[in-house]
């Protein structure tokens, strides 16, 4: 069957009277073309095959400009039997009025089957609940309602399915290419393994809807992934909800069809006593830091409905140039929730944050260019192992050295704490091997990978790159070991606390002479960069831009100096003033709550002074002090059998931690400050789940709802609550199409 044209311009008018000429139905003419959509149809035997464009086996379409030109006027008149099949003529009133009564009865009779089901499962339900009565007593569903419902939830489990296997819903991108050369998009292709496979009430509803109307739209997909992502997301808010308190982490920018979003996570600590740490969405990134800081704030408490005020920790890990941007978003949420205190996150090194926090342009072109050289050889076992081939001749007489690179080579080494030590080591081969295969006489590698090879070789040998890797190992050198211990043992970070006064004082020392260090630093680059053949020179564009300034003589040695060395010695110093605040160091100081670090500090321990900040977050802060006493006594005298426990982890699991509620309390906010890392790994899958879907997912197939559905394949969803909530939201979309019956001698019939 299909509806006549869907009015909406004078053209359509007309499409609609040339039908009812054609169909020779007098008792339509007078019908609007409004009236004659949305009650009568044509059978598709009337029109030319050429007429019909056919996308699948279960539909087919009308193009725009088709009319029915295929009548047989003549056959009933040497039919015998035609005298009891309906003709193409006028029908009289008692007719018609025959037909609307038969349609009438049989919606009624229909109608009073469902009340009477319903009224039977409200019986049954009153009761099994003893007689008590209901406080909302739920309207019956009829019949169109029940399969309207069916019909979406199997649409729900279509795209359910989609976003834990990271199906694109489009399969391929061919807009602008004639129809059939692909197949269908993969939601229709779903849509039709499904009916295959025995789905009647997406059958049922895929061959009677109307083909001229759209049958599940771009925007209706849309919308129900939305749905989708947000009941899901629900369950892991609701978990953190009634944890109370928890932390946001943001990692790098992302880009998701041509737009860049920023994923958020976040960590609390579950009724099992577990720090886990999952993801809960994706935010569309803005240029103007007040304006990201703004919608920010509004969609973490607004959209997911987060109180801020039980937030104890924020922290985000940029690409360098975004770190700025995010700094602002972290100081204007401390502006409102000051407890939210500003962190480093436990999965990133100090030394790789540090430096891609640093402002100078040079110092992002580094960092990017050391990115784009790891991820070169790690394409391929046989580069790695070209690599390993040139370590090998260059560390003959070094084989440990050798050996030990080849095995960082194969890791994420560009997220060390020594990332630029090994860089400085690496340098020469990597130069070598990347010249080799620019070289290739042999034909062993493709144009691209030449060509690439070639554009970061002439990047690794630029005088600008060398002084750059060289400056940063330097001054980095002094927080090396301090970051380290950050992402060590409870004990550790507890201890690192203390030591950051003795590290910015090291730093402020080489600030005041920076002229001597800096001569170092520059020396040893320009040894580096002869032994690479490298000619030392200032860099191309400041050259270019001072070719009218005739007074101009600065050397390379100051012009590094002061655009590189001085900047980034200020930079590094403010920024671990920022990052670990008074607030910040308090709360590390409070770690002394572990017994592990109570016994290296032989019990004697003042975590009361450090815990006035918690003190709104305690059950019973009366009694802190007591309680604390006892928690120290119950360790210094335990057996000689039972070992302490080294971490929070170990702390929060102790079968007599619910007997100290105040201890227990303080260390569920510590547990999940960013800084502390997540013991167990099967509670830190939110972030490799994010990784790994971005890199298996091209940029023009992401998708901010498949993401999240993918990531968390595990977290359970309502079906039902989707569904309902679809209709409530969406009640416009949900039109219940009434049946009929096709006729045996495809004229037009009418729907009452």
């Amino acid at each position: 069957m299909r509806l006549f044209p869907r009015p909406c311009d004078v053209s359509t008018e007309i499409k609609c009277q040339r039908w009812v000429e054609n169909c020779r139905r007098a008792d339509l003419e007078d019908k609007t073309p409004d009236q004659l959509n949305k009650h009568y149809r044509l059978c598709a035997k009337h029109f030319e095959t050429s007429m019909i464009c056919r996308s699948s086996p279960y539909r087919t379409v009308l193009r725009d400009n088709a009319v029915p030109t295929i009548f047989d006027l003549t056959s009933h008149l040497n039919n015998p039997h035609s005298r009891h099949r309906k003709r193409i003529k006028e029908l009289s009133e008692d007719e018609i009025r025959t037909l609307k009564q038969q349609k009438i009865d049989e919606a009624l009779e229909r109608e009073q089957a469902t009340q009477e089901l319903n009224e039977s499962n409200t019986q049954n339900a009153v009761s099994e609940e003893g007689g008590e009565e209901q406080e909302e007593e739920a309207a019956p569903l009829t019949l169109e309602e029940k399969e309207n419902k069916d019909y979406l939830k199997s649409l729900f489990e279509i795209l359910i399915l989609m976003g834990k296997q990271n199906i694109p819903l489009d399969g391929h991108n061919a807009d602008e290419l004639p129809e059939g050369i692909f197949a269908p998009e993969n939601f229709q292709a779903l849509l039709e393994c499904r009916i295959n496979a025995g789905d009647e009430i997406l059958r049922k509803r895929f061959e009677l809807t109307a083909v001229n109307l759209e049958y599940c739209s771009k925007a209706q997909q849309k919308q129900m992934l939305e749905i989708c992502e947000s009941c899901v997301r629900e369950e892991t808010l609701r978990e953190v909800r009634d944890s109370h308190f928890f932390s946001i982490v943001t990692d790098e920018v992302v880009n998701i069809q041509g737009e860049e979003h920023l994923p958020v996570l976040v960590r609390f600590v579950d009724e099992s006593h577990n720090l886990r740490e999952e993801f809960v969405g994706f935010l569309p990134y803005e240029a103007d830091p007040e304006v990201l800081a703004v919608k920010f704030h509004t969609t973490v408490t607004e959209k997911w409905g987060l109180n801020m005020e039980y937030c104890r920790g924020q922290a985000y890990i940029v690409a360098s140039g975004f770190a700025s941007k995010m700094k602002v978003v972290a100081t204007r949420l401390l502006e409102k929730y000051p407890q939210a205190v500003y962190t480093l996150c436990s999965s990133c090194a100090l030394n790789v944050w540090l430096a891609k926090s640093v402002p100078v342009v040079g110092v992002s072109i580094a960092l990017g260019t050391i990115e784009e050289v790891c991820c070169f050889f790690n394409q391929s076992p046989q580069l790695l192992a070209e690599l390993d081939n040139v370590i090998a001749v260059l560390f003959q007489n070094n084989e440990e050295k050798g050996n030990e690179l080849k095995e960082i080579c194969r890791s994420q080494w560009t997220g060390r704490h020594d990332t630029f030590e090994v860089l400085v080591d690496l340098i020469q081969a990597l130069v070598l091997c990347l010249d080799g295969i620019s070289s290739d006489t042999l034909v062993r590698w493709s144009s691209c990978i030449v060509g690439r090879a070639f554009v970061l070789s002439s990047a690794l040998t630029d005088f600008d790159f060398v002084v750059t890797v060289v400056v940063l190992k330097n001054i980095l050198s002094f927080t090396r070991a301090f970051g380290k211990n950050l992402q060590g043992q409870t004990s550790d970070v507890f201890f690192a606390a203390s030591s950051l006064t003795a590290v910015l004082h090291s730093l402020n020392e080489v600030m005041e002479n920076i002229e001597v260090y800096h001569e170092f630093w520059f020396e040893e680059a320009t040894n580096l960069a002869t032994k690479l053949d490298i000619p030392i020179k200032l860099p191309g564009k400041f050259r270019r831009a001072q070719q009218g300034n005739l007074d101009s003589e600065i050397t390379s040695e100051n012009y590094y100096k002061e655009t590189l060395s001085v900047p980034t010695v200020e930079h590094i110093i403010q920024e671990l003033k920022d990052i670990f605040s008074e607030q910040h160091l308090k709360a590390l100081k409070c770690l002394s709550l572990v017994p592990s670090v109570m016994g290296q500090l032989k019990f004697n321990t003042s975590e009361e002074h450090h815990a006035d900040m918690y003190k709104n977050d305690l059950p019973n802060p009366d009694t802190l002090s007591a309680e604390l006493h006892c928690w120290r006594i119950k360790w210094k005298h335990r057996g000689k059998d039972i070992e302490l426990p080294a971490t929070i982890y170990e702390a929060l699991h102790l079968p007599d931690i619910k007997f100290f509620p105040n201890v227990y309390a303080l260390l569920k906010v510590l547990c999940i400050l960013p800084v502390m890392k997540v013991e167990k790994e099967k509670y830190e899958v939110g972030r490799k789940r994010l990784k790994a879907y971005l890199q298996n997912t091209l940029t023009e197939h992401r998708s901010s709802n498949l993401a999240l559905l993918n990531i968390n394949f595990d977290i359970k969803h309502d079906l039902d609550l989707m569904v309902d909530t679809y209709i409530k939201l969406y009640p416009d979309k949900v039109e219940f199409q009434e049946d009929f019956v096709p006729s045996n001698n495809s004229e037009v019939t009418e729907n009452a």
